[in-house]
């Protein structure tokens, strides 16, 4: 299980081999630390006490600490979980090789058709009570499985050679793909499209946060596997960021994200705004739902996996396939 800690002045300690939760000097909660996954601290006002962040070392918990909107700034995990060298020489060394462009392609691929199903399961509910919405979204889905079609003649020697044509595949899809996702919630809602950050408007704030959330999972994934999260292909190098995160999570953010928050949307679900974010009530529902959904099952390779571990299970493939040992097929869900 995951702990989201929202409320100002709150105190994590150890208690035996239990992790215990205090607010206004109260005890709230106990939690055994083999059962935690993850600790996630979302407010600036919590203290947690030494023996309590090594018990979850030891455990393999993993502590998160979030901005205000959601986003990551720190996490501690044990140093030894990237112990093993050579999967990240290998991932080093891949940037200037085809491998690269390979794993990059595949990643934009996934992404793309995680659209396409998105899309397609959401329009497949208006097919009776909306023909001429209906049509419209057929069209944009057409029109991005046409993208699509293009990444197989995209060619290069290394990542530099072809991150231009990916990124401009990337955006040409990406641009219609919220033009669908704005009619299907536009009769709900006022959604401007997709803004990255400081977004104030609802919808936007929901899919940075639940993207916050992913970011952390995904990068907890990519360290058990042996992986440099900021080692990335199709995202440029820059000091702090994050790249093989944000190359890795673009075939989840769909399934996992934008599923969730278009349905609280369509389903009239109340998003409570304070100063410009989210309530921390709001975070607390749209965090349930969110891990609601990872827990939920797809089915990957023939079999049925909770997306949680097809995301741990994916991980492992790209560290395999950057040794040389396995190819690697991006995860698409269903509709």
């Amino acid at each position: 299980m995951e702990l989201l800690v929202t409320n100002y002045g709150s105190f994590l300690g150890k208690k035996s081999e239990r992790l215990v939760l205090k607010e206004n000097g109260k005890v709230v909660s106990e939690i055994p630390f083999h059962d935690l996954e993850q600790v996630i601290i979302d407010t600036p006002g919590a203290s947690l006490s030494t023996d309590m962040i090594r018990e979850c070392v030891e455990h393999g918990v993993q502590i998160s600490f979030l901005t205000p909107s959601g986003k990551p700034f720190a996490k501690l995990v044990s140093p030894y979980l990237t112990g093993t060298v050579i999967t990240r020489r290998e991932q080093l060394m891949a940037f200037f090789d085809e491998r690269g462009v390979s794993l990059a392609k595949l990643f934009i691929e996934g992404k793309l058709k995680n659209q396409v199903n998105v899309l397609k399961y959401f329009s497949k509910y208006r097919k009776g009570v909306d023909k001429g919405l209906y049509e419209i979204l057929h069209g944009i889905i057409c029109q991005i499985e046409q993208i699509s079609g293009q990444l197989k003649e995209v060619k290069g020697k290394c990542i530099d050679d072809a991150r231009g044509q990916l990124m401009s595949i990337e955006g040409r899809a990406g641009n219609l793909y919220w033009q669908g996702i704005k009619m299907l919630t536009g009769d709900k809602i006022s959604f401007p499209g997709r803004e990255h950050r400081d977004s104030a408007d609802p919808v936007n704030s929901l899919l940075n946060y639940g993207y916050g959330m992913l970011y952390r999972q995904v990068e907890g994934a990519l360290i058990l596997a042996g992986l440099d999260p900021f080692g990335g292909f199709l995202h440029v190098d820059r000091p702090g960021k994050l790249s093989l995160v944000y190359d890795f999570v673009e075939e989840f953010r769909q399934q996992v994200v934008d599923r969730v928050v278009i349905a609280m949307v369509n389903k009239g679900f109340a998003i409570d705004m304070e100063e410009g974010m989210l309530s921390n009530n709001t975070k607390r529902d749209l965090s349930d739902r969110i891990r609601e959904r990872l827990e939920s099952q797809e089915k990957f390779q023939g079999r049925k996996y909770k997306l949680r571990t097809i995301i741990q299970s994916q991980a492992r493939r790209v560290a395999t396939f950057l040794r040389g040992e396995a190819k690697y097929r991006p995860f698409v869900g269903g509709w």
